[in-house]
């Protein structure tokens, strides 16, 4: 008796190796992804504006790094004593407007580095639903907690998602035309914008989304939104919050997507770098004992040879 439904998938043409070099941006699905490849220490940037969860938010960080941008104290926002950015997530604030800039045009700097470098680039839409500054007449990457009423709330429309997926991947091809761009729709709901709200921010992200990638070349689709819809349809695959997938759903998903994105000898290294890490967070009974000097030898053993294949990998 066949209990689950399970959406077919393919191996890449295209896979991940200890090669490549990987950029993720996008909603806080991209941070679950990222801190995998990161356990497994495949070369990895992750969000270096933060959480984005709005495709123009998005596409507006990928234009203002491949066009050499850099912001001013102008560009800022002073709230509850801290200098906030309306294209960048509350993490990269401060207190000190001098040093909330430093930071942002370091991270753009870095970006475009990355991006020319990146093999594979990981976009995670988390929704549809965006806020526009009435003041600045555009939708902002975060609200920082700033009054709603310096707000309107509207909804991207299909063709909208698609023009702006559409200026995502020119922004890329101007500094990588080679590098695969890997699109997903995060599995997390925003049910603060209602249930059926949700759903038609979904929809709109999917439609919008696949009528680029249908015209694309150097692109694919993963399906974190479907696998977490239709193959994990139980709320035991949720946090208590019943809105954010757990650490069971987040594994399962990695799992299917390391069986389209690497190989068997990719994950026979990944294998050998997960018995290290193992070692690593190992807490010995007694660090003194015999017994224990000999494995962390054998683990300095291992480090090594691991090494002398990929001398990027740093533990």
């Amino acid at each position: 008796m066949k209990l689950q439904t399970t959406i077919p998938l393919k191996p890449s043409g295209n896979p991940i190796d200890y090669h490549s070099r990987l950029f993720l941006v996008g909603s806080c699905f991209v941070e679950n992804i990222g801190a995998k490849l990161a356990y497994y220490k495949i070369r990895t940037t992750i969000n270096p504006f933060g959480i984005l969860f709005h495709p123009e938010a998005i596409a507006r960080f990928l234009e203002y790094a491949v066009s050499g941008k850099q912001l001013s104290e102008a560009d800022l926002e002073e709230t509850q004593g801290r200098f906030v950015s309306f294209d960048a997530h509350s993490v990269l604030s401060t207190s000190s407007a001098e040093e909330t800039i430093k930071i942002l045009n370091e991270a753009l700097v870095e970006t475009k580095l990355q991006l020319a470098q990146a093999s594979h680039i990981v976009i995670t839409l988390g929704t549809a639903w965006g806020y526009r500054h009435l003041e600045q007449d555009k939708i902002v990457a975060n609200c920082h907690k700033i009054p709603q009423k310096a707000f309107q709330k509207e909804l991207a429309s299909v063709e909208e998602i698609a023009a702006t997926t559409r200026r995502m991947l020119s922004a890329i091809a101007k500094v990588n035309s080679q590098t695969e761009v890997i699109f997903t729709v995060s599995p997390v709901r925003h049910t603060k914008d209602g249930f059926v709200e949700n759903q038609r921010s979904k929809a709109h992200l999917l439609a919008g989304m696949h009528q680029v990638l249908d015209e694309s070349q150097h692109t694919a689709y993963f399906p974190s939104y479907e696998l977490m819809m239709d193959e994990l349809r139980d709320y035991r695959f949720y946090n208590r919050d019943l809105i954010h997938p757990n650490a069971l759903a987040v594994d399962y998903i990695w799992k299917r997507f390391s069986s389209v994105y690497f190989s068997e000898e990719t994950q026979k290294t990944m294998r050998k770098v997960q018995e290290i890490q193992q070692g690593l967070a190992h807490k010995p009974f007694n660090p003194d004992s015999e017994a224990h000097q000999k494995f962390l030898n054998n683990l300095e053993a291992k480090k090594r040879a691991l090494q002398a294949d990929f001398p990027h990998i740093q533990f």
